[in-house]
């Protein structure tokens, strides 16, 4: 069954919207498309919609080969970027460590497989965005429950996605991707909050 067929809350639909999009700016430098998509968004007051609306406005100002310079710079370098945006990494300081190891278990067990295209480790930022997209949109085995969603999230997630998003947001080659680690940092908040919320009040 196609995620389309699947009866997916509006919200919910717009949680992985913003998963994928945080996904599509992470995986590789934007290309004109998207750098258009991200030139033609509104924000709002919140802290997300004001972010939204930061790279809105940077984005109309920058080419596709200054994104792509700036994301070789962060992510790539000479050896290696300014940031290695793995949990592995955030979470042990080496690459391909226990928390990669945890995370393959669990994406057997529940159908994700990895693209044959790539050669990134699975714990990178934009594929466990792209997971989460996918797990609440149902391409894998079926919509994953919310509990489920919760599960993964606080395991592969939570421990270190925004302790990389704020390090995006303040890298020192961060023009375009500042506000990339901005809407990731406070869609994090959100989901934390809203998880925290549909999980009910804590015993004592």
């Amino acid at each position: 069954m196609a995620a389309a067929e699947f009866d997916i809350a509006g919200e919910d639909r717009l949680r992985a919207d913003l998963y994928d999009f945080l996904g599509a700016l992470l995986a590789r430098p934007a290309d004109k498309p998207l750098l258009d998509k991200c030139a033609a968004l509104s924000g709002d007051e919140t802290p997300l919609g004001k972010s939204i609306g930061t790279l809105a406005r940077v984005a109309r100002g920058l080419s596709t080969g200054a994104v792509e310079s700036e994301f070789n710079t962060l992510f790539i370098g000479v050896g290696r970027g300014e940031l290695l945006p793995y949990g592995s990494y955030y979470l042990t300081g080496f690459l391909n460590e226990k928390p990669l190891s945890a995370l393959r278990d669990d994406m057997a067990r529940l159908g994700v497989t990895r693209a044959r295209s790539s050669r990134e480790p699975e714990d990178n930022i934009a594929s466990l965005m792209e997971m989460m997209a996918g797990l609440i949109m149902g391409r894998f085995d079926g919509p994953l429950g919310l509990a489920g969603q919760r599960e993964f999230w606080g395991r592969h997630v939570e421990p270190w996605a925004e302790h990389f998003f704020n390090d995006l947001e303040g890298a020192r080659n961060s023009v375009f991707y500042a506000p990339v680690g901005a809407i990731g940092r406070a869609f994090m908040e959100i989901e934390r909050e809203a998880f925290r919320m549909a999980a009910g009040p804590t015993r004592e």
